[in-house]
C-alpha cells in the first residue's frame, strides 16, 4: 500500500468521525447533555459545551456525509477506497461524539473548563471513541479495513487537521478559542 493511498484512505474512513465534531459546533443547542447537573466533585459533569442539539445533530452529519460516500464507492471507485456497513458509520458519527463527551467528563474531573487545552486528549478523544464503538459492534469490519497502517496515518493526520478546523471555526467566530 503505497503511503498515498494510505494518507487518502485513511482521511475516507475517517470522516464520519471527523465530521460531528465540526458539524456540532454549527449546530449549537442549548440543552445540556449533562442537564446543567455537577458530579459529586461538585464539578459540572460536561459542561455547557455539550448539547442534545450539537450531539445528535453532530452525529447525524457525520452519517448522513457517510451514506453517501457508502453508496458512491459502490457507483464509482477508481483508487479502491475502502467500502463502510451501514453499523461502521453509526459507529464512527455517534462514538465520535461519545468520545468527546467521555473527554470532557475528565476535562471536568481536572477542573480544565471549557476551552482549556488538553493536549492530545482533545486532538484523538473523539477518534478512540469511534474506534471503540467500532470495535465493539463491528469488529469484523472494522479489523478489516482499519489496519496498521490506517490507524497510524490517522494518528498522525488527526492532530493536524483538527488544529486546523479549529483554527477556521475560530476565525468564523463557531469557536471560542484557537486550538
Amino acid at each position: 500500500m503505497s503511503v498515498i493511498y494510505t494518507i487518502l484512505a485513511a482521511l475516507w474512513l475517517m470522516l464520519p468521525a471527523y465530521l460531528p465534531n465540526s458539524s456540532a459546533a454549527l449546530v449549537k443547542g442549548n440543552m445540556p447533555l449533562d442537564f446543567g447537573k455537577n458530579f459529586i466533585d461538585g464539578r459540572r459533569i460536561l459542561g455547557d459545551g455539550k448539547t442534545y442539539r450539537g450531539f445528535a445533530g453532530g452525529a447525524l452529519f457525520g452519517f448522513i456525509f457517510g451514506v453517501i460516500q457508502k453508496f458512491s464507492v459502490e457507483v464509482y471507485n477508481p483508487i479502491d477506497m475502502p467500502h463502510f456497513t451501514i453499523i461502521g458509520l453509526l459507529c464512527l458519527s455517534f462514538g465520535a461524539m461519545f468520545g468527546d463527551s467521555a473527554a470532557s467528563f475528565f476535562k471536568r474531573r481536572l477542573g480544565l473548563k471549557r476551552g482549556d487545552l488538553f493536549p492530545v486528549v482533545d486532538q484523538l478523544d473523539f477518534v478512540f471513541g469511534a474506534w471503540l464503538l467500532c470495535f465493539l459492534f463491528a469488529k469484523e469490519w472494522f479489523l478489516q479495513v482499519f489496519t496498521t497502517d490506517i490507524i497510524i496515518a490517522s494518528l498522525i493526520i488527526t492532530p493536524i487537521l483538527h488544529l486546523f478546523v479549529n483554527r477556521i471555526a475560530y476565525k468564523l467566530g463557531k469557536k471560542d478559542v484557537p486550538w
